[in-house]
């Protein structure tokens, strides 16, 4: 007499074997090497970078360079946040200083300034910062809107702030803002 619990085709054994297979295809799925993540996030490169006490980033697509401030020449009739330009190898660059835009506290300008040159479109311009701290991926579901609490020029020109206080600025939304044009001509 057999047992109609064990034969191959009886509901228990066809459960156990369900039950199997979906077991199978579960570790399938959660099979990885290790080191990588299940998931693939949309992250943006940032060039990292200290103004006075607080940290931005420029995503890395518009940064040309990062160029040692030298050889600064002042440009006359130029807005407050226009230290002048520089010579990158053969090619003029105005240089801004964003402190002054964003009135932020100033603290000189030495030779440990950076410039970080950046292009949109056609236009490059240098952004003086006080230090590079290096460049970063930064995963874009971590990136907040600006907080409220930044209000005026700042919060304007901003992407959005990480989790860790790092605000990512709008290199696009800035050098297209007509206030950095300077149009003016002296007289002589």
């Amino acid at each position: 007499m057999s047992d109609d619990n064990t034969s191959p085709t009886s509901p228990v054994a066809r459960a156990a074997s369900d039950v199997k297979s979906i077991l199978q295809a579960r570790a399938r799925e959660l099979a990885h090497p290790l080191g990588q993540s299940q998931t693939t996030r949309d992250t943006v490169e940032v060039v990292q970078f200290r103004l006075a006490a607080e940290l931005y980033g420029i995503e890395q697509v518009h940064v040309r360079e990062v160029y040692p401030l030298r050889d600064l020449t002042p440009l006359p009739c130029t807005p407050a946040f226009v230290l002048g330009i520089v010579n990158v190898r053969g090619q003029i660059l105005p240089v801004m200083n964003i402190k002054t835009f964003f009135d932020l506290p100033e603290s000189g300008i030495t030779d440990l300034h950076m410039v970080i040159i950046v292009r949109v479109n056609d236009f490059e311009v240098g952004i003086l910062a006080d230090i590079v701290t290096g460049v970063r991926s930064i995963p874009v579901d971590t990136i907040q809107p600006s907080l409220p609490t930044l209000t005026g020029i700042r919060a304007e020109y901003l992407k959005g702030v990480t989790a860790d206080h790092v605000a990512i600025l709008d290199v696009v939304r800035i050098l297209a803002d007509p206030k950095i044009v300077v149009n003016e001509e002296v007289e002589l």
